[in-house]
């Protein structure tokens, strides 16, 4: 399987080693804990020092200007990509190894091979690289930080879309998390075909 030799990393770094890498690739991830829709993962290989400063960790970004970044990101990129893991892998192989899959995927589709991978959490891939996990990498490293804003970009659009094709449960103001009014709906209607059967729906 693509994410089996992924390996749990308890102790951060108490600074970023990049090991002599001049090509370094960060991969995070957007999308582990809501009900329904897909998990997320961006790979971004920054093309230099950032011409931003408001780069930093997605969730602590105001959405206006995640919005704003996220083009100047892929601009900026010696190299990006985005994958998926869709809600029946998740149920199929559970949040933990379809995010593990969708960041491969996202290795995967960088037309620029790196020297070193920073993946953000408690674990490093088996993506052909030198690969290291970096807990609260997504606070600290660029790479990180961008592939954070990717990802959660691109799955904000991809649940806004997916609201216009099913607009009973207000995917494009929760984005599938589980607030009231979306386990309202549930209630209300049952569960869609991208919701997460393996979750606690209600």
């Amino acid at each position: 399987a693509l994410w089996a030799c992924a390996r749990d990393v308890t102790i951060a770094p108490t600074s970023v080693k990049r090991e002599g890498a001049t090509i370094v690739c960060g991969i995070d991830e957007a999308g582990r804990g809501p009900l329904a829709g897909p998990v997320t993962a961006a790979a971004v290989i920054l093309g230099g020092r950032f011409p931003d400063e408001r780069l930093d960790d997605s969730k602590v970004v105001h959405p206006q200007t995640r919005e704003e970044l996220a083009p100047l990101i892929r601009e900026h990129s010696r190299a990006w990509a985005v994958g998926w893991a869709w809600p029946e892998e998740i149920d199929r192989i559970n949040i933990h190894h379809a995010t593990l899959l969708a960041m491969v995927r996202a290795f995967r589709g960088l037309d620029v091979t790196p020297g070193l991978v920073l993946v953000d959490g408690r674990f490093a891939l088996a993506v052909g690289a030198p690969c290291r996990a970096e807990i609260d990498g997504d606070a600290r490293i660029p790479e990180i930080m961008a592939a954070s804003i990717l990802a959660k970009t691109a799955r904000d659009r991809w649940m806004v879309r997916y609201a216009r094709i099913d607009d009973r449960y207000g995917f494009e103001s929760h984005f599938g998390y589980a607030t009231r009014s979306h386990r309202e709906r549930l209630r209300l209607h049952g569960p869609s075909p991208i919701h997460r059967r393996s979750f606690k729906l209600c």
